[in-house]
């Protein structure tokens, strides 16, 4: 990307060192001075810092989005991945999961109530430079970018720092796999939500230029090569003992408990594999796969992350580091059904009976949520989520208000990686040890249903892994990619039996949903205006119309 305003501006976040010292403790995680960074402290402060706020904290235009990025970038994509509802019109978030029409059970036609009458119309509408904040597809660029060129600094920097002790190698690969990793990281995002990006390999201060716009496939293909040289740098890690002090320097304090903390080098290969099986699976619809890529995900899923490893997670805390304390939980809205986000119906429609998740989790409401008709035509809902669960032992809680207490999954989780290998199994012949592993995943979230048992049709398996993905990867921003290689958000598909609320409080249970929803966003105008495509670079606009 251009040094342009709008990238120096997005990336011009400054921390205090005082206000954070005890978690977040960098002064300034874009343009670091000798003194602050290129030293050993500085350097891990640097990298631990850029990433963590650059990457999920802040920007410098919003649109009073919720949540910063986890509720607010990926809240879009439950949006449309049909987890949640909002009515709120910030960054028309109301209408992007707004889908084209419903029919209810009675054959009534509700059509998108938007002017703009479609998501299609709605994000070419908006996408333009003026809209700054307002742009929907602003803000996963926005923050992703700001990590990319953070790692950036950190791995321009770290080779002209000199580390200490007889482990100074391994001090500086262990640096350096955090980089790559979460450079890894934000292009896989790039491009499993964006028609095209670009490859940014410089910094803020270097006076390169770059108006190459690359394929969505090419920028995937950039994701596993920033994953692989991860990888390497572990490799070269081999003092245990000052691999642990660095990462324990880069994951900050408050995060080293529950899911999160120190991870050995073998527990980052594995969420290293885990995402690359992820790139594979999201970006391919289900009907297009082939021997080979489920070939691909077994090998990496069998070597990815497992029931007892830790893996990289977010959590409030009293600062509001990078997750407020006040916001966080927005995109798992447990208030009234007047807050921000709504739980949709069909997330809810997907429990099986007894299934202990939803005892612990969902609750019912006292008062209806209807909504106002102008604003989207499938949100009114009768559920919400329950603050800090029900209390029932063993049972996985979605969402918790208190400080500190919220622990959200920023990358890959045992579930997503046994639920890739049951899909991959279930879809090349291995039924029964498929259907094994999602009972593994019901049974390490507590769900308290009896095995699904062997002898199961390939269709009967996959409707069983279907609702699994829905349930136990819920509010993980994963939903819309289901959705999309699924092929049910074509504004030529739909999907039927859907239980939908109409704005009178009656219920259907077998409404279909035409959601028409762009499998991939173009490019940002905010980009495009300062940073316009070069010569032969790749279409930035979805062809699709």
């Amino acid at each position: 990307m251009k040094n342009n305003k709008f990238l120096i501006g997005i990336l011009g976040i400054t921390l205090s060192i005082t206000a954070c010292k005890k978690d977040l403790d960098i002064s300034n995680t874009n343009q670091p001075t000798p003194e602050s960074a290129q030293n050993e402290l500085g350097v891990i402060s640097l990298a631990q810092g850029s990433i963590y706020r650059n990457g999920f904290y802040d920007l410098k235009y919003s649109d009073g989005v919720y949540g910063r990025f986890w509720a607010g970038a990926t809240g879009f994509q439950e949006l449309m991945g049909d987890l949640i509802g909002a009515e709120a019109a910030n960054a028309y978030m109301n209408q992007i999961g707004c889908p084209n029409k419903v029919t209810l059970d009675n054959g009534t036609v509700v059509q998108n109530p938007s002017a703009l009458n479609t998501q299609y119309a709605l994000l070419r509408g908006v996408n333009v430079n003026a809209q700054q904040g307002s742009n929907p597809t602003f803000y996963e660029w926005a923050y992703m970018y700001n990590m990319i060129t953070a790692a950036n600094s950190v791995l321009k920097i770290v080779d002209g720092t000199t580390f200490s002790g007889s482990g100074a190698a391994t001090k500086k690969a262990t640096v350096q796999a955090w980089a790559y990793f979460w450079k890894g990281y934000a292009y896989a995002r790039i491009g499993s939500i964006y028609y095209a990006g670009l490859i940014q390999n410089a910094i803020t201060t270097d006076a390169t230029t770059n108006g190459n716009y690359v394929t969505k496939e090419a920028i995937i293909t950039e994701s596993n090569a920033n994953f692989d040289k991860a990888a390497a740098a572990l490799a070269a890690a081999t003092s245990t003992a000052d691999y642990n002090t660095v990462l324990g320097s880069l994951v900050p304090t408050f995060l080293q408990k529950g899911k999160g903390g120190v991870l050995t080098q073998t527990m980052w290969l594995h969420n290293i594999n885990t995402m690359k099986a992820r790139n594979i699976l999201v970006n391919t619809t289900k009907a297009a796969m082939t021997a080979t890529q489920w070939a691909s995900i077994l090998t990496l899923v069998n070597n990815g992350i497992t029931a007892t490893d830790l893996v990289f997670t977010g959590r409030t805390d009293a600062n509001g580091d990078f997750l407020g304390t006040t916001i966080a939980d927005k995109i798992q809205s447990s208030g009234a059904a007047t807050g921000t986000y709504k739980l949709s119906e069909r997330f809810v429609q997907e429990f099986r009976t007894g299934d202990k998740r939803k005892d612990n989790n969902v609750r019912t409401l006292t008062a209806v949520g209807i909504f106002n008709t102008d604003r989207g035509n499938v949100f009114n809902t009768r559920y919400s989520l329950t603050n800090g669960g029900a209390g029932m032992a063993g049972v996985v809680t979605w969402a918790n208000l208190a400080s500190g207490a919220n622990e959200i999954t920023l990358c890959g989780t045992y579930e997503e990686n046994e639920l890739m290998k049951a899909e991959a199994l279930i879809q090349t012949g291995s039924i029964d040890l498929g259907v094994q592993s999602i009972d593994k995943v019901r049974a390490y979230q507590g769900a308290g249903l009896a095995p699904i048992g062997a002898g199961q049709t390939q269709a009967n398996a996959y409707e069983e892994l279907r609702r699994e993905r829905r349930i136990a990867l819920a509010f993980k921003g994963l939903s819309f990619y289901d959705a999309r290689r699924w092929d049910i958000i074509d504004p030529a598909k739909s999907r039927t039996g859907c239980t939908v609320l109409s704005s009178t409080g009656v219920v259907s249970t077998n409404a279909t949903i035409v959601y028409g929803y762009l499998d991939y966003w173009d490019v940002p105008d905010n980009e495009l205006a300062y940073n316009p495509a070069a010569s032969g670079s790749a279409p930035t606009k979805n062809p699709k119309q």
